[in-house]
Parts: structure tokens; C-alpha cells; sequence
């Protein structure tokens, strides 16, 4: 059904500008055009028997919209791939998903021998023996992100992806005057849910900027298409308010969105001081779309109510408790781990997000991550609590806390902080002593000037990790 969605919205917004980036701007018109054209180029590289499986691996662009749309016309099933994912895990999404062909715009090492080419894109692939059979009325799949092990692979059905959209749309007041400047990848739910088909939808101006989201560019950016809404992941706006906005650049701008990772308060009091734009760190889940927006964030200082569609529970500001929820956005299930996804359902189909928190004053209101809880040494720690302990202290920019084994092969609490090499550890760690039991105190510490970070704004672990890696063989 997407693809009739799709087409009955370009048939109403016609020569109006739908997708642009820095090089190329096409209309409604053209976008339907070219991603025709491209839909028959997919059919004849696909093989025969049942639907088609592409895989889209590359940065934001309007050939990466194009060939979205053109999976979905030439009847293909696509699956929407983190550009930053390795060989490795593109390889066992391969196997795991059983996908046909690779579109792509970066080197795809063991895929074979390039067959075509989409504009700037190339498509690789070769069919794979045996599969898992997706749900008949799946239609778009994404993966869940932030994990070190293999993806999941989420199925959406095209009612799914369409509820997501119309929803935000309508709880966030989108309209046909709205220009989208949009930083996140369309992997991402932040960027899938509040700009990709919610922009078509309404007739809005979706534009993709490339490169580094650098403080300079992201202006540009914003100038260059007359932005209302801007979205993007938290380091996009912590390089923001490392420069003056002085330029004008902002003067359209209605909205700035932000999700997947904790927006740092401090970001947000200078951001919104600087621009006078109100700042939404709104909040979603991969498995069940966009579900909280707040209309008011001056007032409003939880994540905001539920969008349409969606229904919350969680615990109390005394006594925070599991984050459930109900959404008409809901994914289907896990291609590739039957049962996971259901077995996170509730008997009376509530999904578990994972995180933990209240509701006040009809707004959601975050207190940690269920499944961040490290157990060192039989003491159970809120990763969460410690990490907003860690960013208080002089010096420190951001931090992540995990546990990793120390040298002697014993489980032990680790500290990633982002701070200038001249920061001594043992700082912090005093600063901690004053405010937290002993045995939450990280006794490994390492110093970066910033924390690595996928494309969805969450900390890559495995090279937090690897950072402790003389911990394990030092003897």
C-alpha cells in the first residue's frame, strides 16, 4: 500500500518541491518519475520467484529516496541498512535476511561483482540459498541499532509505516509549508518516522544535506532550504552551540527535533537561547515508531504525551516502573529471531520498551535504561545514574559506563569520558565519592576527546570496549 500512498500524494503536490540535497532538488512529479525509472532497472537485476529483497546501504541523499521508492514500486521488499555498519555486520544481515541485491555508495567487500548502477549508486549481489519467509503484508524493514551483537531485523507493514507517519503529521502539527532539514540517516527511526513519508504525506519539502554536520554546515543547511523543522541526533546539536548563531541562518525555524540518545540539558538551555527555536528530544522505540511529542517544551519538561495512536503506562514519580506501550506502529516481528519480539509483548499486546520511568502531568518522564543495569561483584548499578553523576563533574563533556573485565579477568566498572587529555581521572572520581555509593564508582577510567558514536548517535561499545583491552592482557 505505500507505494499507492506515495503516488496519491505526488498526484496532489504535483510541481512542488518534495526532496532535495546539495546537489539535486526534484518535485513530486519528478520524484515519481525517476523512481519508476529506477524500479525497472531493480526488476530486471532481481531474480525470479518470491518478492525481492534490496538492501539499501548509503548516506542521505535524494538517490537514497529515489531508490527507496523504486524497491517499493518494482514490488521489492526494502531493508533499510545503518551506512556505517562493518563487512561483518552487513555480511550477517545478509545471511540473516536472505537479501537479493545491495544498493549502495560505499565499497561492499564479499557482495561479488557490481550488476548496476542506480545514478550514484551501485547495486551488488547474488541471491542466497534459503531464507525465512516474511510475513505476507510486510513491507519495509529497519534494524535496531546500538547493539555490538547481529541486528534484529524489524517487519513493518505498510499500514505501520503509513499510521507513523500520519500520526507524527498530526501530533506535531506538519503542514504543506514546512521545509525538513534532516541530519539523521533514514536508517533510523528518527529520521524514518518524523521526515521520510510524514513529509510526502503533507506536501512538505524534505532536504538531505550531505557530509559532516558540522556547526557551519548545519547553518548552511538551514538557510539553504528555508528550514522550518530541523532534526537531528544530540552531537549535531553540542556542535551547535559551540559557535555563536549569529548569521541568521535560523530565522525560518520553527522546530528542532532530537532523539535516539539523551539530549544533554545543557545543550538545550544554550541552543534554545541562542536561537529562540524550542528544542524536543521526543521519544520512540525501533519496534513501535514514534510515540511522545511535547507541544509545549517550555512547560512541558518530561518527552511530552503520547502522539495518536499510541497508549503508555509506566510507573510513578515515587516508584518509576517499566515503560510499556501500544502504537498503531508497531513492527511485526524479527525476521531473523523468531519469537523475540513477542516474547517482549505483554497479554495485552503492550510492548516493553527496555526503559524505565513515570508519567506527570500527562508527560513521560525517563529514570534509566532496564536492561543498563551492570552487576559487578553481586551490586546491581544503573549505568544511566552514574553516567549523569560522571557528566556533572568539572571537565567532563560526555561519558559512557559499561563493565569489561580487568586485567586479573574479573568483571569490573568502566568509565568513557570525553574531556581534554589534561583532565586527571582521578577528578572525577572524586566528585563521584561525594555523591554515590563506593561500588558505583568506576575503578577503569580512559580519557577521550570525544565519545565514538554510530551514525544513530549511540555509543559504538565494541570501541569503548577495545579501549580497556591492555586491562585484559596486562598481566
Amino acid at each position: 500500500m505505500l507505494i499507492e500512498v506515495i503516488d496519491d500524494a505526488a498526484r496532489r503536490h504535483g510541481d512542488r518541491p518534495a526532496v532535495s540535497d546539495r546537489q539535486t532538488t526534484l518535485t513530486y512529479r519528478e520524484l515519481i518519475r525517476s523512481s519508476a525509472v529506477w524500479a525497472d532497472t531493480l526488476a530486471g537485476l532481481l531474480p525470479g520467484g518470491d518478492r525481492g529483497r534490496i538492501g539499501i546501504r548509503a548516506g542521505n541523499g535524494v538517490a537514497y529516496v529515489v531508490a527507496y521508492l523504486a524497491a517499493l514500486r518494482c514490488g521489492a521488499v526494502p531493508f533499510l541498512i545503518d551506512r556505517v555498519s562493518g563487512v561483518q555486520e552487513t555480511a550477517a544481515i545478509r545471511e540473516d535476511c536472505g537479501l537479493d541485491l545491495l544498493v549502495h555508495d560505499s565499497p561492499a567487500p564479499g557482495w561479488g561483482t557490481p550488476r548496476g548502477e542506480l545514478g550514484t549508486l551501485t547495486v551488488t549481489g547474488a541471491p542466497s540459498a534459503g531464507r525465512a519467509a516474511l510475513d505476507p503484508q510486510t513491507e519495509v524493514c529497519r534494524f535496531t541499532s546500538g547493539s555490538t551483537g547481529r541486528p534484529h531485523c524489524i517487519e513493518f507493514r505498510g499500514q505501520a509505516v503509513h499510521r507513523a507517519a500520519v500520526n507524527w503529521a498530526t501530533g506535531t502539527g506538519l503542514d504543506a509549508d514546512d521545509s525538513i532539514a534532516c541530519f539523521a540517516s533514514l536508517s533510523n527511526g528518527l529520521a524514518f518516522n518524523t521526515s521520510l513519508l510524514s513529509a510526502f504525506l503533507v506536501g512538505a519539502r524534505l532536504h538531505l544535506p550531505n557530509g559532516l554536520p558540522s556547526g557551519s554546515a548545519v547553518g548552511r543547511a538551514v538557510a539553504a532550504c528555508a528550514a522550518t523543522r530541523l532534526v537531528g541526533f544530540p552531537a549535531l546539536y553540542d556542535s551547535l552551540v559551540r559557535r555563536p548563531v549569529t548569521d541568521g541562518s535560523f530565522g525560518r525555524l520553527r522546530m528542532a527535533i532530537s532523539s535516539a540518545a539523551p539530549l544533554d540539558p545543557g545543550t538545550k538551555h544554550r541552543f534554545v537561547e541562542a536561537t529562540g527555536v524550542p528544542l524536543r528530544n521526543y521519544f520512540g522505540a525501533a519496534e513501535a515508531g514514534p510515540l511522545t511529542f511535547a507541544t509545549d517544551p517550555l512547560t512541558d519538561l518530561g518527552l511530552g504525551g503520547p502522539l495518536p495512536g499510541v497508549l503508555l503506562r509506566a510507573g510513578t514519580r515515587a516508584n518509576p516502573g517499566p515503560v510499556e506501550v501500544r502504537s498503531e506502529s508497531m513492527g511485526t516481528r524479527y525476521l531473523n529471531a523468531p519469537g523475540l519480539l513477542e516474547s517482549r509483548m505483554t497479554d495485552d499486546g503492550y510492548y516493553r520498551t527496555g526503559d524505565r520511568g513515570y508519567l506527570a502531568d500527562g508527560s513521560l518522564f525517563l529514570s534509566g535504561r532496564s536492561h543498563r543495569v551492570i552487576n559487578v561483584g553481586g551490586r546491581k548499578i544503573d549505568a544511566t545514574e552514574v553516567v549523569e553523576a560522571l557528566r556533572a563533574a568539572a571537565g567532563v563533556r560526555d561519558a559512557v559506563v559499561l563493565q569489561v573485565l580487568d586485567r586479573h579477568g574479573v568483571p569490573a566498572l568502566a568509565a568513557v569520558l570525553a574531556a581534554d587529555d589534561s583532565l586527571d581521572p582521578s577528578g572525577p572520581r572524586r566528585f563521584l565519592a561525594d555523591r554515590l555509593a563506593p561500588y558505583k564508582i568506576p575503578s577503569l577510567v580512559r580519557v577521550v576527546p570525544e565519545i565514538p558514536r554510530g551514525s544513530a548517535g549511540k555509543p559504538a561499545m565494541a570501541a569503548l570496549e577495545g579501549l580497556f583491552a591492555v586491562d585484559r592482557t596486562d598481566g
